[in-house]
């Protein structure tokens, strides 16, 4: 029988191999870790003791032509807070006291994930001084809090110009997400979000900066091991005139107000666009209404976004000069009529006959011109200066009954139908219309698919389903008024280096060449200055001190009241400038769009800028 003993002997025996196997398990792990991820633990161990995390670099400025600021930085007092006391009741008590802030907005913005997890947090921008001493003197009660100074935009002239600037904003996840270009951005990093700021965006941004800190066991820094200072992006110089943009926002304004005398109360909106028509230098580019971009900065409220988003606001975020398509009704003449001469569809010895109502296409689908008791015997060149429905009428039907929709190539070889190319983000083609076109936006309704004659007899005279965008529309006159050569519409002039040797100089480039004859421009060239001087236009041009060539136009639009065009080139006899205006449901072309197209012409040309009262009944 086995004794006590020699049981307790064995047992004593396995649990000795079983302490052996742990003891050796642990030595070999140790080894493992000693040894063989020696490297990766130190890693670690670095890793919890160092943390880094980036400075943002000042934005590069942008000037105007003149080298005068339009949008620069400016040192803002900031409250700064460690994200790591976010459980400090005591301390968000008190900051909440002392900022006027409500303590769930504090732990919002402190447990934000859109930031580097140290970055600390900026709470408000443009403290005030009493706020900034409190803190200081107070030093012990806010642990963590920091008053710092940080780079923001400044606007120095306000909303001057705001939709060519554009705002920045913090780039959201989908941006990082869709956007190869942000590949390199972390949450919470500041981008340009609209305008020259996210166009050029890559040259604004600067190079980041960092401070790499030591944490305690808590994980709070307690000292800064290595700093690098950030890179500033680099100044843009813009092609815009700050006096003309400024005259220009002006004129919108004042044409508002014309509308509204003249009976046409709903007239809250329009946009204007000044080009240099031998370089395609955007002299001017304004939209009402605007905003003030100074609203974005440290991020926009709630309440203001919505308020800038609202229908009742008419959108003020929205460049109309590139993002809103209109008919271009009578200005839309100009390419009819190129076109028609060059096709041998009409000519200057061609005769036609406006009774008021035109009936070409049966009685059962009449027409009317605008002059509704007609116009009597015209040619080409009277039924341009006084903007004859009738005539392009007749042209736009002869063009119909060609089968070759040579109408719709004149119009895409001046580049309609298509984006010129600027320099801005969200430009809007325009449109074309033509066959296949409708065929195909009316899919779903076979009974609504065929081109039809008043198809091509409305565009004739910009109406239908003709879209045009102000852009294209000054670019289509720069066009007439530089010898049939169209250059491509363009914002920046200059992208400035640390010196002269690395700045970027912009080289104009030619976007179209349209196949017009120089005699056909000619023809042209006249029939767009008769407008001015003893057309539909002559009132408002009365006076000039120059001769100018344009067009009026009145768009008819379902549901509203009808929008006011006016699209000119100054001076008629050594081109320059295109200007094209135009004011939604302003009624007149002639009485509202082309008193601002003055006042614009007369900045660019160095007249005295005077509004003109003028009276247009014309269509």
């Amino acid at each position: 029988m086995t004794s006590f003993k020699e049981r307790l002997r064995s047992r004593f025996g396995v649990l000795g191999i079983v302490v052996a196997l742990v003891i050796g398990v642990l030595l070999v792990r140790l080894w493992s870790i000693q040894v063989l991820t020696a490297d990766e633990y130190v890693a670690l161990a670095e890793e919890n003791r160092v943390r880094e995390f980036s400075v943002e670099a000042p934005r590069g400025e942008i000037v105007d032509r003149e080298g005068r600021p339009l949008v620069t930085n400016r040192p803002a007092l900031a409250v700064t807070v460690d994200p790591a006391y976010i459980e400090d009741e005591e301390l968000l008590e008190r900051l909440s006291e002392a900022l006027g802030m409500e303590v769930s907005a504090i732990e919002e913005r402190l447990s934000s994930v859109r930031e580097e997890r140290l970055k600390p947090r900026v709470l408000m921008l443009d403290v005030p001084m009493e706020v900034v001493s409190y803190i200081s003197e107070h030093g012990v009660d806010f642990p963590g809090v920091a008053i710092e100074t940080v780079p923001v935009r400044e606007y120095p002239n306000g909303g001057v110009a705001a939709h060519v600037l554009g705002y920045t904003g913090e780039i959201s996840e989908e941006q990082i997400e869709d956007n190869e270009e942000f590949s390199d951005y972390s949450l919470g990093d500041v981008v340009g979000k609209t305008g020259i700021e996210r166009s050029y965006e890559s040259v604004l941004r600067g190079e980041e900066g960092f401070v790499r800190v030591e944490v305690d066991a808590r994980g709070l820094p307690h000292r800064v091991l290595e700093r690098r200072e950030p890179i500033p992006g680099r100044d843009i110089a813009l092609t815009l005139d700050l006096d003309v943009q400024m005259v220009a926002e002006e004129a919108l304004v004042q044409a508002l107000e014309e509308a509204d005398y003249q009976d046409f109360p709903d007239a809250r909106a329009g946009a204007a666009v000044a080009l240099d028509l031998r370089t395609g230098e955007v002299v001017a580019m304004a939209s009402v209404p605007s905003y003030d971009p100074a609203l974005f900065i440290g991020g926009i409220g709630q309440d203001d976004w919505e308020a800038l988003n609202d229908e009742e606001s008419e959108y003020p975020l929205n460049n109309r000069a590139v993002m809103s398509a209109y008919p271009p009704a009578s200005t839309f003449k100009a390419v009819t009529g190129i076109a028609g001469l060059e096709e041998g569809v009409t000519s200057l010895s061609k005769g036609y006959y406006c009774a008021g109502k035109w009936t070409e296409m049966g009685e059962q689908w009449p027409k009317h011109c605008w002059k509704r008791t007609g116009h009597g015997n015209m040619g080409f060149m009277t039924g341009m200066r006084d903007s004859c429905d009738t005539v392009f009428y007749e042209i736009g039907y002869e063009f119909y009954k060609r089968k070759d929709e040579r109408l719709q190539a004149y119009s895409r070889s001046f580049g309609l139908g298509e984006t010129t190319g600027i320099d801005l983000p969200g430009e809007v083609p325009g449109r074309v219309p033509d066959a296949s076109w409708k065929r195909e936006y009316n899919s779903f309704y076979p009974e609504y698919q065929t081109w039809l004659p008043g198809d091509t007899v409305n565009m004739a005279i910009g109406q239908g389903d003709m879209l045009t965008t102000p852009l294209q529309m000054a670019s289509v006159f720069g066009t007439l008024g530089n010898d049939g050569v169209m250059m491509r519409p363009h914002l920046m002039q200059e992208i400035i280096g640390p010196t002269a040797d690395t700045s970027l100089l912009f080289e104009p480039e030619v976007a179209h060449e349209p196949p017009v004859s120089e005699e056909n421009l000619g023809i042209m060239r006249r029939a767009l200055t008769l407008v001015t001087e003893s057309g539909t236009a002559e009132d408002a041009w009365e006076g000039f001190p120059t001769r100018v060539a344009g067009k009026t136009g009145t768009a008819e639009v379902r549901g509203k009241d009808d929008y006011a065009w006016f699209v000119a080139y100054a001076p008629a006899d050594d081109p320059q400038y295109a200007v094209a205006v135009i004011i939604e449901q302003g009624g007149s072309g002639g009485g509202v769009a082309a008193p601002a197209t003055r006042q614009i012409l007369s900045s660019l040309l160095g007249y005295e800028v005077e509004w003109v009262h003028a009276t247009d009944e014309s269509r």
